[in-house]
């Protein structure tokens, strides 16, 4: 079940994982974030609550501080970066409509309320 949070991060339950939608200066997201650093303002966007271990796995946004090389081992074929629109065109192409839908309006909210200059 995908939760929308208002910018803080859920407390009732433990965070096992956490996954950042970065967003560069140029208004695209980077899809394989491998190597990047981020801003240290995180904003807690979605949570997606696992039953099977009652916990969340957490997805923010954050601003690409700088690119920093891929780690070895880590992304095999380098970044790819989109915007929303793209990224919402080929969810539906592949998976039709669904969660990774609802987390891309979302992310689509928070982007032009807190990161549009």
């Amino acid at each position: 079940m995908l939760i929308s949070l208002s910018g803080t991060f859920p407390s009732d339950k433990k965070i096992a994982g956490v996954h950042s939608i970065p967003i560069t200066e140029d208004d695209r997201e980077t899809i394989e974030e491998a190597g990047l650093i981020l801003e240290s303002k995180r904003v807690p966007i979605a949570a997606w609550y696992w039953e099977s271990t009652d916990t969340y796995t957490v997805f923010v946004m954050a601003r690409v501080k700088e690119y920093g090389n891929i780690p070895e081992g880590y992304e095999t074929t380098g970044r790819v970066t989109m915007n929303l629109e793209t990224a919402r065109q080929i969810i539906t192409k592949i998976e039709g409509k669904g969660l990774r839908l609802e987390l891309l309006e979302i992310a689509q909210t928070v982007f032009e309320q807190q990161f549009r200059n």
